[in-house]
Parts: C-alpha cells; structure tokens; sequence
C-alpha cells in the first residue's frame, strides 16, 4: 500500500478527473439496479394479474431512459479516467527520464540503453492501466456490491447471506494469487527490459554483426531470449488461467446455493414468484463486480510490479550533486588546480594517485601517457561526472564541490575522442552547443574547426541529415562538428581528449591551427597520444600508472631524457616536425 499511496500523490493533478470518473461509474452502477427492478416489477404484474399495456409501456420507457443515461455515464468515465491515466503517464515518464538525467554517469556504466527504455517507457506506460482501470473500476464495483447487498436484503436476508458465502473464499483465493503472481510480473518486467537490450545492442552493432558474418549466433541468442520471455509470460498467466475460474466456480457455487434455497421457499409460498425472479438478477449483479475484482487484482499486480522497477530509479540518489551550499557562478577566468587528487572505480584498482597540478587561465596544458593510465579520467573529474576519492579540484581558486554542477560545467566545453552526435541535421548539432547562438556564428565555429568546406559540399549544406550518431558522417567529419560545436558554446576552458585521433595528418594540422587560436582566449587541456597535438602545450604532464612521472614544456621534457623523451623517439617524425 506505501507505493499505491506514492502513485496516487503523483497522480494528485488528476484527482479532479478521477473523482469525477468515480461519480460517473457510481451512476453507472445506480442506474445498473433499474434493470433487475423493472424486471421484478414486470414479473409481479405479470403473475398477480395487474399487468397492463401501459404499465408494461412504462417499464420499457424507464429501462430504455436507464440504458441511454449508463451509455452516456460510461463514455464520461472512460473518457475521463484516460484523460487522467495517459496525463499521468507522460508525466512518470518525465519525471523518471528527469531523474536518469540528474543520474551520475557512475550510475550507466553497469546499465544498458534498452534496459533504461524499457523503465522509462514500457513500465511507465503499466501504470495506465491502475490508474484508467483497476482503481475507478475498484471504487465503483465496491459500491454496487454494496448497493446490490442492500437491494437483496431488501427482498430476502436469508437468501442475501447465502449469497455472500463465497466471498471469503474469494478474498482467501485474491490474496494467494497476488502473492504468487506478483514476483512472476516482476520477472515478466526485468526479461522484457533484457530482451530490449538486446535489441538495441543489435541493431547498433548491425555493421559489425554483418562485418564478422554472426548473423546466425545472434539469431540463436534472440531466440533464446525470446523462448525466456515466453516462458515468463506463460508461467504468469499459468496462474491467472487458475485464478480466473477459480473465482467464477465460487461466484456459480454461490448462485447453486441461492437457485436451491430460494426455489425451495417459492415452493412453500415463503417467496414470491417476483422477488426470485428479481433475486437472480440481482445477484448477477453482485456477483458480476466480484468476478471483476479478479481481473482488477491481476491488472493492479502487473501495474504494481512495472511501478516497483519505475520507483528504483526514482529513489536513486546521485553520487555527484551540488551541496546545500552550492552558489551559481558567472563566466570563469579557467584558473585550474588538482589538489593531492586520488580516484578509483575499485578500491582495489586505483586510477589516479595523489595528482596535483595547475593551469593558468588562456594557457594550455597536456597530458601524455599509456592506455590506461587515468588521461580521460581527469577530464571526468574536473567535469564531475565523478568527484575525487581524496583531494580537491578548484577553478578559479574555488572548489567546484562549492558551486553547482551547471555552473560548473557552463564554463567548461568537451569534445571526446567518441563523439555523439544526435540524429539531425549538421546544424542543430553545432548550434547544442548553444541554442542562442546565430547562423553566422555557428558559420564561424565551423570555419574555426575546419569542418565549413566539406558541409557546404553536403547535399542540403548544414541542413543535411546526418542519421542516428552521425552515421552518415566519416569519423573526421564527426570529429569536426563536435569540435565546432564546443567552440560555439564559447567557455573559457576547452577540453579535447583524443580530438584528432580519428582525423589525418593534414586535417589535423588545420585543426591544430585552430587550437592555437582559441589557446590565446581560453584555457586548453588537450588528452592526445600524437605527439603533434601536445608538443606547444605550455605544460605538458606525463602520467604513468595512476601517477604524474614529469611536467614541464616539450623542450624541458626532451631534455630531461625521461618517459617522454621515449615516447618522442618511437615517433621520429613529429620529433623532425619539431626540430
């Protein structure tokens, strides 16, 4: 019930709806006695001779008047409660898609794409039927079997209270099958959100399954998933098959007990031919919601278990998040400074140890080293994807633990060696970098990363369609937008972590250029392992296992004959270049 009531305060902007969706299923159910009354009023007319052509006249009229009032008040509730439930809807959805934005990125790096979907629209979109269905249908077949239970009394209290013997075993039975069905939804759920990852995963890498002839072995392992995600299904509807004429045997026992004990007093003359003609309809009646209950109590488990795996997500706490005290900042200078940093994804495994260094605002510094040695990760913690283990960070002489993420990272731009760019055209892609900015400007960002000439080569120029990740695109190309994109944004510190790597020698020179033009307005930190893109770096740090083993300019690290040096001479013509 803790969650149902957590649902139903989200749903608090819809409760005008659905309380009006509540009254409108109460007329429903109020106008559904007038049939089994006009019915019992016939019949008694019928059998004491009263019966005229008039009055069977007004019979009709009144139960013709009842139908067209329930056909008009059950389009107004299920009108109503869809309004509500898809509204609802759309705003889980946003608040859980909101929330994975706020998420840490520590948070993806265990998670698939497809999973993610699959919680933000699949078990989002279950909730509709708890709010459109199972709660107003709940509300509104409760009160009918109230008001049939009067009605019955009414007529006869003996026969009323054998009618209401099934209905602990019905409570016994509802209560069994929501405990044992409800962990196989949530099974359903989390083989649904696999079986969208592994299309997803597919479908990405269609290139490289074609590429490596393993069409066959994915087909064999969607098969197998496939066959799991039936199997679920089937295991959980195994007991709904069970559940359902379980409740109907009891609801038929009930109606057994009432046709053998309610024939036997009309027999005796203790009851008229009318009342138990009017008795059995409405016991349908009373009998009908309860039976619904059935299906309310699976849609409500399948709904529950969908909004469990949603309310995961929105529980999730950030590991990175802005303090009680965090302050806005403006434009920064780009002052940076490690402090003593250390980090690591596992303890066992430290990344960086004990880095410290600075860079001067509209200076550019470089870092140089192997695979692995935490390059990339000091770009991730000066960006806060992730915050240090031990140490501070400042910009500016400030700790960016002080100031709020967003802030933060509008002083700061980031183009990475895997470049995303969205599915769109060439210019909406550069002009993310900032909404604002105008066509010239993005013209001239273009120019800048030396990406103008071959869009105005495109087909439709910058308002070519590039395709999901740019896969119209070379990787130079992608390269390049990314980099004009960071330049239109226009921060004062500008990070290229393996910028160039996918880019040639000639392109890279041009790119290069640019780098020393926007080095003489911004700070620059470059992650590169050619040589060529660090060797003007006005500092240049050598990292090796997690440690910084140099720094200086080029020239004082060539002197010093160390790890740089080395790396140098396995590249003998940057070296020449230099010399």
């Amino acid at each position: 019930m803790k969650e149902f009531k957590r649902f139903l305060i989200m749903a608090k902007p819809f409760w005008g709806t659905l309380i009006f969706t509540v009254f409108t299923l109460i007329g429903v159910s109020a106008v559904s006695l007038v049939t089994p009354e006009m019915v019992r009023k016939m019949t008694g007319a019928l059998t004491d001779g009263t019966a005229t052509v008039e009055k069977m006249a007004t019979y009709a009229a009144i139960l013709l008047a009842a139908y067209i009032v329930k056909s008009i008040l059950s389009f107004l509730a299920k009108w109503q409660a869809h309004i509500a439930a898809w509204n609802f809807v759309g705003e889980l959805t946003l608040k859980v898609y909101a929330k994975l934005q706020s998420l840490s990125i520590g948070y993806f790096t265990d998670k698939q794409t497809g999973e993610m979907m699959s919680r933000v629209i699949n078990d989002s979109r279950n909730m509709e039927t708890l709010i459109a269905h199972a709660l107003p249908d709940l509300m509104s077949n409760v009160l009918i079997i109230l008001l049939v239970a009067v009605m019955i009394f009414t007529i006869n209290p003996l026969l009323a209270v054998i009618s209401l013997i099934p209905v602990p075993f019905l409570i016994f039975v509802s209560t069994k099958f929501s405990k044992k069905v409800l962990p196989k939804f949530k099974k359903n759920q989390q083989v649904l959100a696999e079986l969208n990852s592994v299309v997803q995963d597919n479908i990405s890498g269609i290139k490289e399954i074609q590429a490596f002839g393993k069409e066959k072995d994915e087909y064999k392992r969607m098969k197998d998933f496939c066959k799991v995600y039936s199997q679920v299904n089937i295991n959980a509807n195994f007991s709904a098959a069970i559940f359902h004429p379980s409740v109907e045997f009891f609801t038929s026992l009930g109606t057994v007990l009432v046709m053998g004990i309610g024939g036997t007093l009309a027999l005796r003359g203790s009851l008229e031919v009318a009342d138990v003609v009017g008795f059995f309809m409405y016991l349908s009646l009373f009998y009908s919601p309860l039976a619904m209950l059935a299906r309310i109590v699976e849609d409500a488990q399948n709904s529950y278990a969908g909004g469990l795996r949603v309310l995961e997500i929105l529980d999730m706490e950030s590991e990175v998040k802005d303090s009680e005290n965090a302050e806005e900042i403006g434009r920064a200078d780009g002052n940076i400074e490690f402090r003593n940093v250390s980090f690591y994804y596992n303890e066992k495994e430290p990344v960086l140890n004990d880095v410290s260094f600075s860079v001067d605002a509209g200076k550019m510094i470089a870092f140089v080293g192997a695979t692995g040695v935490g390059k990339s990760t000091i770009v991730s913690l000066l960006e806060r994807f992730y915050d240090p283990v031990e140490g501070e960070i400042y910009l500016d002489g400030k700790n960016i633990k002080d100031m709020t993420v967003k802030s933060l990272r509008d002083n700061l731009s980031i183009v990475l060696q895997d470049v995303f760019l969205f599915n769109g055209s060439i210019y909406e892609n550069i002009a993310y970098g900032n909404s604002k900015a105008t066509k010239e400007q993005v013209i001239e960002a273009s120019k800048i990363a030396r990406a103008d000439d071959f869009i105005k080569l495109m087909p439709d120029g910058y308002e070519t369609l590039i395709g999901e990740r740019g896969v119209r695109l070379s990787g130079g190309q992608k390269q390049r937008i990314a980099i004009a994109r960071a330049i239109l944004k226009d921060s004062p510190v500008l990070i290229l972590d393996e910028a160039t790597s996918a880019v040639d020698n000639e392109t890279e020179a041009l790119i290069q250029q640019a780098i020393d033009e926007l080095s003489k307005s911004r700070t620059v930190v470059v992650i590169a392992h050619r040589l060529s893109t660090v060797m003007k770096a006005d500092k240049i740090i050598v990292l090796e296992e997690g440690r910084i083993t140099e720094q200086g300019s080029h020239k004082e690290l060539l002197e010093n004959n160390g790890l740089y040096a080395r790396l140098c001479n396995v590249n003998t013509n940057q070296l020449r270049t230099e010399v």
